[in-house]
């Protein structure tokens, strides 16, 4: 990894950094016993011992399972560092001799295997290792350091669970709110870019009604699997004909159950759509849509109740804004110089930036690489990066090196840019 080691902040990280073996050992545990959204006590108790052991005041059981540690260190800014715990409900496929074989009930009382399959090990133990070398170096800096371990970011309700349970009450109110996450690029470098990152999200849980009855007499009969795939037709034309072209809108079903047998129609069909974009307005021009369309097909088609839509996940786009972004950019290209690229916009969701808006606090969120550099070299000489197992599949296996030390190095180097050295 190419760093400029003749600037200020640099020669802090390469002093006070901690030796990474012991947290390396962190991330295969987190890895081996991962803890599915909801039920993260086992991560919360590593993170807040380690913190205790810092001397930081440590409060527990905000919104959950979440952790918020606490170091002031003289007067200054105050930078809040944020890494996520939960893991997925995947059955692991990666042959590391640290692979789950970890079940859990689910909050549907389902029996689900569990997998850290977006890196949110590699998330707890990077922030675990900033901490220590923050700490060390505190004599370096001034300001007021909180350190945040959200629990249940894969359904987007963590962060404001959080909010919602009294962490500004115990924390002072940031100046600045860091976040980053692993990505599928070359690991030992960074992505950042200002604008928008990631795209907010809603998850819609809907039900279609009908009239059941056998399938030999649809004529006495309202068939909702014939409604919703009409829906499922017309939706497409919200984006194709309701959004500017360029800007991005995407609607999905991930999921249509309705029936049980060839020959009877049933009474209701359930469907499972997310729907996202980067601007709030064209966000809620899809839901509106999506909305208009249910209730009119379900007119059309006969039904005689009316639809019902939940919404089961929100979370808000997350967008760099420019000054905060310019101050970052600048220390991140004196360090990380050739490992640093310009981000690419994605289409996932994050409730991230719920810690910052919350209380009307800027905040910056990046990518760190995890692909083994020759492994990488070669998928592109061969033209395959695309098909290097990513986050949310089960045989996602980031290197731990040189992944581990470059999200340290950024980490720290932000707090450092941001309190002011």
């Amino acid at each position: 990894m190419d760093m400029n080691q003749s600037e200020p902040k640099a020669g802090i990280i390469l002093t006070y950094r901690p030796e990474l073996a012991a947290f390396e050992d962190v991330y295969r545990d987190l890895h081996q016993y991962p803890d599915i959204s909801m039920q993260e006590a086992r991560t919360a108790s590593i993170a807040a011992l380690h913190l205790e052991s810092l001397n930081f005041k440590v409060y527990r059981n905000i919104g959950g399972h979440g952790v918020a540690g606490l170091l002031k260190n003289g007067p200054g800014k105050t930078v809040l560092l944020r890494a996520d715990m939960d893991a997925l409900p995947i059955l692991e496929d990666t042959k590391l001799a640290y692979a789950s074989t970890k079940t859990a009930q689910s909050h549907e009382a389902q029996t689900v295997p569990v997998m850290h399959a977006c890196g949110h090990d590699m998330h707890t133990a990077v922030l675990m290792a900033t901490a220590t070398l923050l700490h060390s170096s505190r004599l370096q800096w001034r300001g007021t350091l909180v350190c945040i371990f959200q629990p249940n970011e894969e359904t987007a309700c963590g962060a404001q669970a959080m909010v919602d349970g009294g962490l500004y009450d115990k924390v002072p109110v940031p100046d600045i709110v860091l976040g980053q996450h692993i990505m599928t690029i070359k690991a030992g470098t960074i992505a950042l870019r200002s604008g928008p990152i990631l795209a907010g999200v809603d998850s819609l849980d809907i039900r279609i009604f009908g009239k059941g009855g056998h399938g030999a007499r649809p004529d006495v009969c309202i068939d909702p699997i014939v409604t919703a795939a009409h829906f499922l037709t017309r939706l497409q034309t919200i984006v194709s004909r309701e959004v500017k072209p360029g800007e991005l809108g995407v609607i999905s079903c991930g999921s249509i159950n309705g029936g049980s047998a060839a020959n009877i129609i049933p009474d209701h069909v359930d469907l499972k759509l997310t729907a996202r974009a980067y601007s709030p307005e064209i966000q809620e021009r899809l839901l509106i849509g999506i909305k208009r369309i249910v209730h009119a097909e379900c007119v059309a088609s006969g039904a005689t109740q009316e639809p019902t839509i939940k919404t089961i996940m929100h979370a808000p786009p997350t967008i760099n804004a420019q000054a905060p972004y310019e101050v970052l950019n600048e220390s991140f290209h004196a360090y990380f110089q050739g490992d640093l690229c310009k981000g690419e916009p994605k289409g996932a969701s994050e409730d991230f930036s719920i810690l910052a808006t919350a209380r009307n606090a800027p905040y910056l969120f990046w990518n760190f690489g995890c692909v083994d550099p020759d492994q990488w070299a070669e998928a592109e000489r061969k033209g395959t990066t695309a098909q290097i197992p990513g986050p949310h599949t089960a045989r996602f296996a980031p290197a731990i090196q040189p992944t581990m030390s470059t999200a340290v190095d950024s980490f720290a180097l932000a707090a450092l840019t941001f309190f002011g050295v």
